[in-house]
């Protein structure tokens, strides 16, 4: 069975490999654990928005696996496989690792595979046989790619196929996020015929804003059933844009001066740029006396105070791609920057969970947090693998800051 080197592995699957061991997943373990049991599989499998088109992916993709030795799997988006399609002897074969319905093949609980970071990730993903963390998975290779719902673009689960080394080729990602994009076309279909009643929800437009991690933000105007292409915004334009996002009842000029910049006399300035952002958005959208988006605003900032709020730190911490407009000196832009990254620094130290410490260490905003690599050595086992690489770091961050 084939070694990776250090020099082989990608950066991904070694960003994998790390967050598996963190999270304590035992290489030598056969199988994947199952997180949902027969008599609930039916009811969940039912009741889940792919169910109306797993019949188009078993019949495209499913029928395609079969015949070229292979097996197509679909999970929700807690990693739970709902479906599992393949011939016999390929389902049995799959058994012996753990690869059937209800098991769970989230990284933290399977190790590093394709449906896992595709999760984590929000992308196609292709593992080859060794990649895999798990020594019982490295004799298959799988692609899988995310499926989102159409309407709110939120995670609904990972279409997958998994089989011998023959599939860890281009074209087989290639099929396999064709395969979802068609199930999402069919579920976007369904919801534009689905009659007034069930359009009411999502009556009018949305505006999508994208900043974290960003210097520029990313803007998309959407309509029921269909996603608007994103616009980059300049910085400034981000900053008024996330100001305004957070403003439910809007800002005066003054007020939003004062957010925006660091010294006085800019309302000359502050004007033109907002009839820039009005001519680029649209005089619907930007509303004036007192300015604010006349729209729903769904932000990925916002999402993450959400989960955070509603207790969902592994949720928060996959969906924070990093500080709001990290480059932004703006003091209300600095002050939302500042309060979000520290209360989700603050819930990560109380969580005392190594896997999503070691998560945040390997991130640019991470790597140098000193008091979260010392949490993180106080909470891994004295045998685990990470300990040296925690120990390393702490040693030089220790050299550093001396």
């Amino acid at each position: 069975m084939t070694t990776l080197t250090t020099e082989s592995m990608r950066a991904q699957v070694a960003d994998s490999w790390h967050l598996s061991a963190a999270a304590g997943v035992d290489a030598e373990t056969a199988q994947a654990p199952i997180t949902l049991e027969a008599s609930d599989l039916r009811d969940h499998r039912e009741a889940h928005p792919l169910a109306r088109v797993f019949p188009l992916l078993d019949d495209v993709l499913g029928q395609a696996a079969r015949e070229c030795g292979a097996i197509m799997a679909v999970s929700d988006a807690s990693g739970q496989l709902l479906w599992v399609c393949g011939t016999p002897s390929m389902l049995r074969k799959a058994e012996r690792i753990g690869f059937v319905e209800g098991s769970n093949w989230d990284e933290r609980m399977a190790g590093t595979n394709a449906p896992g970071m595709a999760l984590r990730l929000g992308q196609s993903v292709l593992v080859r046989g060794s990649e895999h963390f798990r020594r019982s998975v490295q004799q298959w290779s799988c692609a899988a790619t995310p499926i989102l719902d159409p309407a709110s673009s939120t995670l609904l689960g990972v279409l997958d196929v998994t089989g011998g080394d023959d599939i860890a080729v281009p074209q087989t990602t290639a099929m396999v996020r064709a395969a979802a994009r068609m199930a999402e076309a069919e579920l976007a279909r369904e919801l534009l015929s689905g009659g007034p009643q069930q359009l009411a929800g999502a009556a009018g437009l949305q505006v999508g804003i994208e900043l974290l991690g960003r210097h520029e933000a990313l803007v998309s105007v959407s309509t029921p059933g269909r996603r608007g292409t994103p616009i980059r915004l300049t910085p400034r334009h981000s900053e008024i844009v996330l100001l305004l996002g957070t403003a439910s009842h809007g800002l005066s000029g003054d007020e939003l001066a004062v957010l925006l910049y660091e010294d006085d006399g800019a309302s000359s300035t502050l004007r033109a740029e907002l009839n820039r952002l009005r001519h680029l958005l649209g005089d619907e959208l930007l509303l004036s006396r007192p300015y604010r988006l006349a729209t729903t605003i769904a932000g990925d900032w916002l999402a993450v105070e959400a989960q955070l709020a509603a207790g969902d730190l592994r949720a928060a911490l996959r969906g924070y791609r990093g500080p709001v407009l990290p480059r932004s000196t703006a003091p209300g832009v600095v002050r939302l920057r500042e309060r979000l990254h520290h209360s989700l620094r603050a819930a990560l130290l109380a969580s005392r969970e190594a896997d999503l410490m070691s998560a945040w260490a390997r991130t640019a905003w991470g790597a140098d947090d000193y008091e979260v690599w010392l949490a993180q050595r106080d909470v891994i086992a004295p045998a685990s693998p990470m300990r040296a690489l925690v120990e390393g770091q702490i040693a030089r961050l220790d050299r550093e800051l001396a």
